[in-house]
């Protein structure tokens, strides 16, 4: 594997910004248990989430619109021998011949549909999946509430080593742009003879209170259940989980 292509490798990346992340993983445990399955996993990624389920019994079916990410997941799945399995699909915009009881979003994935539209073009198509009384979940990132955009102390950075291979992601700026805060992050792969390629990757998401979402699962016909809250932790911000019930 040359340095290039650690580079541009989605996969590698995700696991090593997103991979570590636990602290989610007893609320998307609980609701599983309680609304039961198969269990839909909007914006996938490599498998944090679906994988996690699914070594508990829970089928999981996840999609992502990144095909590299779907890949390894259900590489993944098939080595670990568990019921989850991927898709390749835009969150705003897709079919499925069945439906689920449960559809979780998490690790903001709402807030990088591109606004408002985005949002609606989302939950109008996640409810068309859904069962009646089925349950929408969605996570949205608390990190700007005590501090201004342009204050912000990024934490340490994240890495992982592959094969060899190093990969680290530090978040270096984060900025204010009106209905967004943009996020940057040097990534740096260094190849096991110690060849060096950095790149600098933003990360945009969406200005989106929990209440505007909930208005916006309101328009959409469906009813708000008390949002649930996840805790921050010393390397990840909290997360209010917007809870969404379709029409019985």
């Amino acid at each position: 594997m040359t340095a290039t292509s650690v580079a541009t490798d989605a996969a590698a990346w995700h696991d090593v910004e997103c991979g570590s992340y636990t602290a989610d993983f007893d609320l998307w445990h609980e609701l599983a248990r309680q609304r039961g399955g198969p269990v839909l996993d909007i914006g996938c990624g490599t498998g944090r989430v679906a994988l996690e389920l699914a070594a508990a019994g829970h089928e999981v079916v996840g999609l992502d619109a990144d095909q590299p990410l779907v890949t390894a997941l259900n590489v993944r799945a098939a080595r670990a021998g568990v019921p989850a399995s991927a898709l390749r699909a835009d969150a705003r915009g897709f079919t499925l011949k069945r439906r689920f009881p449960l559809a979780i979003v998490p690790m903001q994935v709402a807030q990088l549909l591109g606004g408002p539209a985005g949002r609606t073009a989302m939950l109008a198509t996640i409810a068309s999946q859904l069962e009646p009384g089925g349950l929408i979940a969605l996570a949205l990132a608390d990190p700007f509430d005590a501090v201004e955009p342009g204050d912000a102390r990024p934490p340490l950075p994240d890495v992982l080593e592959i094969d060899g291979w190093v990969l680290s992601s530090t978040p270096v700026a984060v900025h204010d742009e009106a209905d967004a805060v943009a996020i940057d992050r040097i990534r740096q792969a260094v190849s096991p003879t110690g060849d060096l390629t950095e790149e600098l990757a933003t990360v945009t998401l969406d200005n989106c209170p929990p209440a505007t979402l909930e208005d916006e699962g309101r328009a959409a016909g469906m009813t708000v259940l008390p949002a649930r809250h996840v805790p921050p932790t010393a390397d990840y911000v909290g997360s209010t989980v917007v809870m969404l019930e379709a029409p019985r």
